[in-house]
């Protein structure tokens, strides 16, 4: 058994938990995976597989090889895919921010399974920035400005932005009509420093960007959290409307300064350079591009 056949069992193995569902998948009797998982340790002079009377767990060796081993195959397939041109299949992980994913993505998601059937989805959320080849994700869905360079990036949409506040917070500290009435305001913070720091606000003046640094008291590291601490009347935000349509409507939250506008926020996927040929990464990269070109029309999008 080539090395290629050897990393697929092991990574069956670990994905299962188990040395018999692991066989079972690969069509192969018990004994010649618990053989070849035995030879790899055996050669790589390392402990990968943790065995235990109910369940299979992973090394802290079998963590890093297994990520390792999940990169060279998933290239290797992508390669003979390209090559014969063949309909994208196999695992694709992807990692998508939480409101995104809750109101464009997971609605449509359906269709792409559809259309590609043999591509096996494995999606996660998180808001904060991943490492994407140290975490075996192929994919990400991000909002905002773009900071790491390493990676390939398409836009997508650009999102239409309000600054808002409760009803609560308007009481006690004045509606501002002017920037210069911001001065007696605060912001809710967005970032993953706990410490109390100014936030920058930024509008738009006469065809031009203007930040405005607020105090903050409260700083918050979700999208979610970051609309909550508005609706408590923590402070001042800057959110793309389609977030807060509802809150809007119900009078929950209350526009500021609509004549200097924010800055639209961009919305794009990333995935890392190595990865660009990849036919699965490319299908749904162009699939995203369909979703939110056929949003377009919608005016918390344009």
């Amino acid at each position: 058994m080539d090395r290629f056949k050897e990393m697929q069992v092991f990574v069956r193995v670990a994905e299962r938990s188990s040395f018999a569902w692991a066989a079972a998948d690969l069509l192969l009797p018990r004994s010649t995976v618990t053989n070849v998982i035995k030879r790899m340790e055996a050669r790589l002079n390392a402990r990968l597989l943790e065995r235990t009377t109910r369940k299979v767990r992973l090394t802290l060796d079998g963590e890093a090889y297994y990520k390792k081993c999940i990169r060279l195959l998933t290239d290797l397939d992508d390669m003979e895919s390209s090559l014969s041109g063949t309909t994208p299949k196999g695992v694709l992980r992807i990692n998508l921010q939480g409101t995104l994913a809750s109101h464009f993505v997971m609605p449509n998601i359906k269709k792409f399974i559809v259309q590609y059937p043999e591509i096996n989805l494995q999606i996660g959320e998180d808001d904060r920035l991943v490492d994407l080849v140290t975490e075996g994700i192929d994919c990400v869905l991000r909002a905002g400005e773009l900071k790491d360079s390493s990676l390939i990036a398409k836009k997508l949409a650009d999102l239409t932005q309000l600054t808002v506040a409760s009803p609560d917070y308007l009481k006690e500290h004045g509606k501002p009509l002017s920037l210069d009435d911001l001065q007696s305001h605060i912001a809710v913070g967005y970032s993953l420093d706990a410490a109390s720091k100014p936030t920058t606000l930024d509008f738009k003046v006469d065809n031009t960007y203007i930040d405005v640094n607020l105090p903050s008291i409260t700083h918050v590291a979700g999208a979610d959290l970051y609309t909550n601490a508005c609706l408590a009347g923590l402070g001042l935000i800057q959110v793309p409307k389609y977030r807060i349509l509802k809150e809007l409507a119900l009078g929950e939250l209350i526009p500021v300064l609509p004549q200097y506008t924010p800055p639209p926020m961009p919305v794009s996927a990333l995935y890392p350079q190595n990865r660009h040929l990849s036919p699965r990464i490319r299908a749904f990269v162009n699939w995203l591009q369909e979703i939110f070109t056929q949003l377009k029309s919608m005016p918390e999008i344009s």
